[in-house]
């Protein structure tokens, strides 16, 4: 595919050039700790065709992304924000009343989340979405009961798991990757149990009811760097983690994914949708920026290359679950020629 550039009137650059007064010479890019890895990789090899500068890109989490990207317009403020969610409406509103009023939303691939274990866990994991909920919620069915979770163990919310105690590690509130993982695995699981399939609760009580983690020790927040999961299971063979795809795909050497639904995280299970837990990954442009802040579209154009994003590109042997070919496609022409998003519902 041949790159398009974005075209920009020249009264619109000037516009553009009042508003982004002294543009500053590197790039400056935010957001999830999940999308941190392909977009560091988009900036080495961009930096290596370039010559520029890399851009400096920090993992802020996917919700501290949206704050500090929103926060206006300008050289003091970042250029892009990656997420694992897409933007919220109160995020959009915080952009506007801001004067970040032109973004551009892009959709970049696929994601797994991903629970884990250390290769020196023997277990042959498999865990139902009711089992994760059971493990890992604040409250759950208790004697026929909405209690706080009393369970310690693995077999004592199933017999056929092992008699160790229940840790998983997962990412804090602010991540999009928890807000990714309440919404498919813990709703998920707790539309599966018995007392609530047989109770008739719908999904608003869901909602209410089931989108706590607890807090009592057996699953602990490990803040928004990825890679101290990983060590954490390196110390703890029977500790679980949950984390993005890729940081699996980096780590297999060390590390196993866990079934859920009789179903394994790979990138075949993420792109059919049999893995019951996946997720669309993005990031969003500051389109005031383009034109004006060196490179940006220099580097919007490398994020949506073929070589980037094809199903054979960099990102997918870093464990970027590929679009397919008609959906890249409008991806990369919303993405070179600025279109701008609409308000979340």
């Amino acid at each position: 595919m041949s790159l398009r550039t974005l075209s920009v009137s020249a009264l619109a650059l000037v516009a553009v050039s009042a508003t982004v007064a002294a543009a500053r010479d590197e790039i400056r890019i935010v957001g999830s700790s999940t999308v941190f890895p392909y977009t560091q990789a988009v900036a080495e090899q961009f930096a290596n065709n370039t010559g520029a500068p890399s851009p400096i890109v920090e993992s802020t989490g996917t919700g501290g992304g949206m704050k500090i990207f929103c926060g206006g317009v300008g050289e003091q403020h970042p250029d892009i924000t990656g997420a694992s969610r897409a933007m919220k409406a109160s995020e959009y509103e915080l952009c506007q009343a801001n004067g970040v009023t032109e973004v551009t939303e892009a959709l970049i691939g696929f994601d797994g989340l991903s629970l884990v274990v250390s290769r020196d866990n023997e277990f042959d994991w498999d865990l139902s979405l009711a089992d994760i909920y059971l493990a890992m919620a604040a409250q759950v069915p208790v004697e026929g009961k909405w209690a706080d979770n009393p369970y310690k163990k693995w077999n004592e919310i199933n017999a056929d798991l092992p008699a160790i105690d229940i840790l998983a590690y997962g990412p804090p509130p602010t991540s999009g990757t928890r807000d990714a993982w309440v919404e498919l695995a813990i709703h998920g699981g707790c539309e599966e149990l018995d007392y609530v399939k047989e109770g008739g609760f719908d999904s608003k009580w869901v909602k209410e009811n089931c989108s706590r983690m607890r807090t009592d020790g057996p699953f602990v927040e490990a803040g928004e760097n990825d890679n101290l999961i990983v060590q954490r299971l390196e110390a703890d063979k029977n500790a679980l983690g949950i984390f993005g795809y890729s940081f699996l795909y980096e780590n297999l050497d060390k590390l196993k994914g866990v079934k859920i639904e009789g179903v394994e995280p790979t990138i075949d299970s993420i792109a059919d949708k049999s893995y019951p837990v996946s997720r669309p990954l993005y990031f969003y442009v500051k389109n005031a920026h383009r034109g004006v802040i060196a490179n940006l579209n220099e580097f919007i154009e490398e994020y949506m290359s073929d070589d980037a994003l094809e199903a054979g590109g960099y990102l997918a042997e870093r464990g970027l679950v590929a679009l397919a070919e008609e959906r890249r496609i409008e991806l990369q022409d919303a993405v070179l020629n600025a279109k701008s998003m609409t308000a979340p519902e």
